[in-house]
């Protein structure tokens, strides 16, 4: 028996097309004024892409999510994580995220143009700038 197809509900609207030009323009934009835009946001909450440009800047907690994953793509300059370990004093700022001041027995890790960095969910994380980067960063949400 053939399998049963859907029905067409007309044009399909629930892709995104983000050209090369459009993403160089807003860096550009973001280079001039370093802060962060996002580019693609779900309704409901499940995807997020972000573009970020910043200069000389440390978080100065890491943060962990029960509920989110990350990947970090460096398009320009450096910046370094540090990740894993055993988060000390945390505490929980909203359901599902967590910031600490430490993580003991963390890794550092330096990212450079084109390097790809995944964040698995629960993993503590925080990024250091000493001079400038320019990155994208994809978030997935689930529960």
């Amino acid at each position: 028996a053939a399998s049963e197809q859907p029905a067409d509900t007309g044009p399909h609207t629930s892709f995104k097309l983000l050209t090369g030009l459009a993403i160089e323009s807003l860096v550009k934009d973001l280079q001039a004024a370093p802060g962060s835009k996002d580019i693609v946001s779900a309704t409901d909450q499940a995807l997020s892409i972000t573009v970020t440009v910043e200069k000389k800047k440390t978080a100065t907690e890491f943060e962990f999510h029960e509920f989110r994953d990350h990947v970090f793509q460096v398009i320009e300059g450096t910046t370094r994580y540090e990740l894993g370990g055993s988060p000390r004093n945390s505490r929980q700022t909203k359901p599902g995220e967590w910031l600490a001041p430490d993580s003991e027995a963390c890794t550092s890790i330096a990212l450079r143009r084109g390097d790809i960095l995944t964040i698995p969910r629960m993993t503590p994380h925080r990024r250091i700038t000493e001079t400038r980067v320019t990155l994208l960063l994809i978030s997935a949400t689930t529960r």
